[in-house]
């Protein structure tokens, strides 16, 4: 059997002709109200840090820099390691808050870590790395060995 296409339609999907919501809105919406209770109850922090966990990485001719969003976190929390050009963050998230009201007392807590590896892109001086946590970001700076900086070739461009 052959895939078939629906035609497009200029009406809205929105409500059909006698004025009902579409299955699809009704789908969506329910959805997007299972994932607003779960985040409201702390899910987030619990069991998607990790995943949330945001880094960039950049490279010069000298050096390999990789930056990590770690809000939360102290630099006591943090662990760094590099084995075989294998970059591994591993990271404890405390977080605490009370407020008191009239005759009740809240506290909430939220615990989660958050662990990530990746390989860098070329062989870099473990011994001379830096690292450096202020306002919840974590910069590495690892040099590139200078192995990786002779190999280095130019190619000149000639236009004719």
């Amino acid at each position: 059997m052959k895939d078939k296409l629906v035609p497009w339609q200029k009406h809205s999907l929105r409500h059909d002709r006698h004025g009902d919501e579409h299955p699809f809105d009704l789908l969506h919406r329910e959805i997007n109200d299972l994932f607003d209770t779960y985040y409201q109850w702390g899910g987030r922090l619990d069991r998607h840090a990790a995943d949330s966990t945001r880094f960039e990485l950049s490279e010069t001719d000298d050096e390999i820099r990789v930056k990590v969003e770690l809000p939360g976190m102290d630099e006591k929390d943090i662990e760094v390691s590099l084995d075989e050009n294998i970059l591994v963050i591993h990271g404890e998230k405390k977080e605490q808050s009370e407020r008191k009201k009239r005759n009740y007392h809240v506290s909430e807590m939220r615990y989660g870590s958050i662990h990530r590896s990746f390989p860098l892109p070329t062989e870099v001086d473990a011994t001379k790395a830096e690292a450096k946590f202020k306002r919840g970001v974590l910069t590495l700076t690892f040099p590139k060995t200078e192995r990786v900086k002779a190999e280095r070739k130019r190619i000149p461009v000639h236009s004719d």
